[in-house]
Protein backbone atom coordinates (compact mmCIF):
# COMPACT_ATOMS: atom_id res chain seq x y z
CA UNK A 1 0.00 0.00 0.00
CA UNK A 2 3.01 2.43 0.49
CA UNK A 3 4.59 1.94 -2.72
CA UNK A 4 0.83 2.43 -4.22
CA UNK A 5 0.79 5.89 -2.57
CA UNK A 6 4.23 6.62 -3.41
CA UNK A 7 3.83 5.63 -7.16
CA UNK A 8 0.40 7.10 -7.97
CA UNK A 9 0.60 9.87 -5.07
CA UNK A 10 -2.58 11.92 -4.51
CA UNK A 11 -4.85 9.75 -6.67
CA UNK A 12 -3.57 6.46 -5.04
CA UNK A 13 -4.65 8.63 -1.30
CA UNK A 14 -8.34 9.06 -2.90
CA UNK A 15 -8.79 5.99 -4.26
CA UNK A 16 -7.80 4.06 -0.73
CA UNK A 17 -9.93 6.87 1.41
CA UNK A 18 -13.15 6.13 -0.79
CA UNK A 19 -12.47 2.50 -0.31
CA UNK A 20 -11.58 2.63 3.32
CA UNK A 21 -14.61 4.35 3.95
CA UNK A 22 -16.94 2.50 2.27
CA UNK A 23 -15.79 -0.64 4.71
CA UNK A 24 -12.90 -2.28 3.04
CA UNK A 25 -10.30 -3.27 5.13
CA UNK A 26 -7.85 -0.94 4.71
CA UNK A 27 -5.59 0.82 7.20
CA UNK A 28 -6.12 4.65 7.28
CA UNK A 29 -3.54 4.90 9.98
CA UNK A 30 -0.79 3.92 7.12
CA UNK A 31 -2.35 5.41 4.36
CA UNK A 32 -2.53 8.68 5.48
CA UNK A 33 0.55 8.86 7.53
CA UNK A 34 2.70 7.27 4.99
CA UNK A 35 1.35 10.60 3.22
CA UNK A 36 1.92 13.36 5.76
CA UNK A 37 5.71 11.60 5.91
CA UNK A 38 6.07 12.43 2.43
CA UNK A 39 4.93 15.72 2.75
CA UNK A 40 8.99 15.85 3.93
CA UNK A 41 10.57 13.09 1.95
CA UNK A 42 10.78 14.11 -1.49
CA UNK A 43 8.53 11.49 -3.53
CA UNK A 44 10.16 9.90 -6.27
CA UNK A 45 13.41 12.17 -6.25
CA UNK A 46 11.73 15.78 -7.20
CA UNK A 47 8.23 16.67 -5.84
CA UNK A 48 6.70 16.73 -2.08
CA UNK A 49 3.39 15.75 -1.06
CA UNK A 50 1.40 19.02 0.45
CA UNK A 51 -0.16 18.58 3.63
CA UNK A 52 -3.30 20.61 2.70
CA UNK A 53 -3.55 18.40 -0.19
CA UNK A 54 -3.27 15.13 1.48
CA UNK A 55 -5.62 16.42 4.33
CA UNK A 56 -8.07 18.11 2.04
CA UNK A 57 -7.91 14.98 -0.27
CA UNK A 58 -8.58 12.69 2.47
CA UNK A 59 -11.60 14.37 4.00
CA UNK A 60 -13.04 14.03 0.58
CA UNK A 61 -12.37 10.49 -0.16
CA UNK A 62 -13.45 9.62 3.19
CA UNK A 63 -16.91 11.65 3.09
CA UNK A 64 -17.13 9.80 -0.56
CA UNK A 65 -16.37 6.15 0.79
CA UNK A 66 -19.09 6.99 3.64
CA UNK A 67 -21.68 8.14 1.32
CA UNK A 68 -21.59 4.73 -0.66
CA UNK A 69 -21.78 2.78 2.76
CA UNK A 70 -24.50 5.14 3.98
CA UNK A 71 -26.67 4.30 0.87
CA UNK A 72 -26.21 0.77 0.68
CA UNK A 73 -27.75 0.87 4.14
CA UNK A 74 -30.35 3.14 3.71
CA UNK A 75 -31.58 1.25 0.27
CA UNK A 76 -30.95 -2.04 0.95
CA UNK A 77 -30.43 -2.35 5.24
CA UNK A 78 -33.70 -3.90 5.39
CA UNK A 79 -34.07 -5.96 2.27
CA UNK A 80 -30.79 -7.67 2.92
CA UNK A 81 -32.14 -8.74 6.71
CA UNK A 82 -35.26 -9.68 5.01
CA UNK A 83 -33.52 -12.33 2.85
CA UNK A 84 -30.62 -12.84 4.81
CA UNK A 85 -31.08 -11.90 8.38
CA UNK A 86 -30.65 -15.25 10.05
CA UNK A 87 -26.99 -15.69 8.14
CA UNK A 88 -25.70 -12.37 8.88
CA UNK A 89 -27.03 -12.61 12.24
CA UNK A 90 -29.51 -9.89 12.46
CA UNK A 91 -32.98 -9.54 13.06
CA UNK A 92 -35.98 -6.54 12.67
CA UNK A 93 -35.40 -5.81 16.35
CA UNK A 94 -31.85 -4.86 15.66
CA UNK A 95 -32.94 -2.55 13.15
CA UNK A 96 -35.52 -1.34 15.24
CA UNK A 97 -32.95 -0.70 18.43
CA UNK A 98 -30.29 1.02 15.69
CA UNK A 99 -33.49 3.41 14.87
CA UNK A 100 -33.97 4.38 18.21
CA UNK A 101 -30.58 4.64 19.20
CA UNK A 102 -30.02 7.23 15.99
CA UNK A 103 -33.32 9.01 17.03
CA UNK A 104 -31.09 9.96 20.08
CA UNK A 105 -27.27 9.26 19.59
CA UNK A 106 -26.94 9.63 15.83
CA UNK A 107 -25.44 12.59 15.78
CA UNK A 108 -22.96 11.75 18.49
CA UNK A 109 -22.45 8.02 17.41
CA UNK A 110 -20.97 9.77 13.86
CA UNK A 111 -18.98 12.25 14.79
CA UNK A 112 -16.89 10.19 17.35
CA UNK A 113 -16.91 6.97 15.30
CA UNK A 114 -15.44 9.01 12.54
CA UNK A 115 -12.69 9.13 14.47
CA UNK A 116 -12.20 5.72 16.08
CA UNK A 117 -10.11 2.85 14.25
CA UNK A 118 -12.58 -0.09 13.08
CA UNK A 119 -16.15 1.97 14.46
CA UNK A 120 -15.09 4.81 11.62
CA UNK A 121 -15.36 2.12 8.48
CA UNK A 122 -18.49 1.05 9.92
CA UNK A 123 -20.47 3.55 11.54
CA UNK A 124 -21.91 4.48 8.06
CA UNK A 125 -24.15 1.62 7.21
CA UNK A 126 -26.09 1.85 10.34
CA UNK A 127 -26.96 5.28 10.00
CA UNK A 128 -27.79 4.58 6.55
CA UNK A 129 -30.53 2.18 7.99
CA UNK A 130 -31.89 3.67 10.87
CA UNK A 131 -32.35 6.78 7.76
CA UNK A 132 -30.56 9.35 9.62
CA UNK A 133 -31.30 12.68 7.81
CA UNK A 134 -28.53 13.12 4.80
CA UNK A 135 -27.43 16.51 4.94
CA UNK A 136 -26.45 15.79 8.99
CA UNK A 137 -25.16 13.11 8.13
CA UNK A 138 -22.70 14.46 5.34
CA UNK A 139 -21.65 17.53 8.29
CA UNK A 140 -20.65 15.29 10.85
CA UNK A 141 -19.12 12.90 8.63
CA UNK A 142 -16.60 15.38 6.96
CA UNK A 143 -15.74 17.42 10.33
CA UNK A 144 -15.01 13.43 11.86
CA UNK A 145 -13.34 12.73 9.04
CA UNK A 146 -11.05 16.47 8.65
CA UNK A 147 -10.42 15.43 12.32
CA UNK A 148 -9.14 11.87 11.84
CA UNK A 149 -7.32 12.30 8.64
CA UNK A 150 -5.51 15.70 9.92
CA UNK A 151 -4.36 13.94 13.56
CA UNK A 152 -2.39 10.87 10.83
CA UNK A 153 -1.27 13.33 8.55
CA UNK A 154 0.13 15.58 11.19
CA UNK A 155 1.86 12.58 13.02
CA UNK A 156 3.26 11.36 9.71
CA UNK A 157 4.68 15.11 8.85
CA UNK A 158 6.10 14.98 12.68
CA UNK A 159 7.96 11.88 12.26
CA UNK A 160 9.05 12.65 8.37
CA UNK A 161 11.44 10.11 7.71
CA UNK A 162 11.36 8.43 10.81
CA UNK A 163 7.96 6.72 9.75
CA UNK A 164 8.44 3.45 9.13
CA UNK A 165 10.04 3.38 13.01
CA UNK A 166 7.31 5.14 14.13
CA UNK A 167 4.89 3.20 12.13
CA UNK A 168 6.04 0.11 13.00
CA UNK A 169 6.01 1.65 16.96
CA UNK A 170 2.72 2.67 16.81
CA UNK A 171 1.49 -1.13 14.76
CA UNK A 172 2.68 -2.49 18.56
CA UNK A 173 1.29 -0.37 20.84
CA UNK A 174 -1.70 -1.17 19.08
CA UNK A 175 -1.39 -4.93 19.90
CA UNK A 176 -3.16 -4.95 23.14
CA UNK A 177 -5.99 -2.81 21.69
CA UNK A 178 -6.31 -5.41 19.00
CA UNK A 179 -6.40 -8.30 21.68
CA UNK A 180 -9.60 -6.69 23.40
CA UNK A 181 -11.38 -5.72 19.95
CA UNK A 182 -10.76 -9.38 18.89
CA UNK A 183 -12.15 -10.83 22.72
CA UNK A 184 -14.93 -8.09 22.50
CA UNK A 185 -16.00 -9.18 18.86
CA UNK A 186 -16.07 -13.09 19.68
CA UNK A 187 -18.45 -11.94 22.89
CA UNK A 188 -20.38 -10.21 20.60
CA UNK A 189 -20.47 -12.93 17.93
CA UNK A 190 -21.65 -15.93 20.69
CA UNK A 191 -23.97 -13.54 21.83
CA UNK A 192 -25.46 -12.85 18.42
CA UNK A 193 -25.75 -16.59 17.75
CA UNK A 194 -27.82 -17.05 20.49
CA UNK A 195 -30.06 -13.95 20.38
CA UNK A 196 -30.96 -14.83 16.96
CA UNK A 197 -31.43 -18.63 17.77
CA UNK A 198 -33.97 -17.50 20.11
CA UNK A 199 -35.61 -14.75 17.98
CA UNK A 200 -36.15 -17.90 15.65
CA UNK A 201 -37.57 -20.27 17.24
CA UNK A 202 -40.45 -18.01 18.65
Amino acid sequence: MQSFVQNYGYFALIVLSIVESAMAPIPSEVTFGFAGAFCTVAVGGSSHFSVWAVILIGTLGSLVGSIIAYEIGRTAGRTIVERWGKWILLTHQDLDAAERWFAKYGSISVLIGRILPVVRSAISVPAGIAEMKRGRFMVLTTIGSLAWVSLLTGLGYAAGSNWQRVSSDFHKAQTPTIIVIVILLAWGLWHRIRTVRRHNAS
